[in-house]
């Protein structure tokens, strides 16, 4: 596996995969989003364009 170069990125990449357990789990706020009832990878990009 390849390292990340800069703790920045870990960071983020790790935010992310965070965000998608809280969303898998219902712990997120969709309504805000209106992203209900639609799939993980298009609310991740609503979250993340936010």
């Amino acid at each position: 596996m390849l390292r990340f170069k800069r703790f920045r990125h870990a960071a983020i990449t790790i935010a992310g995969v965070e965000l998608m357990h809280r969303i898998r789990k219902n712990q997120f706020a969709l309504s805000r989003f209106r992203a209900a009832g639609t799939t993980a990878p298009e609310i991740s990009s609503a979250v993340l364009a936010a």
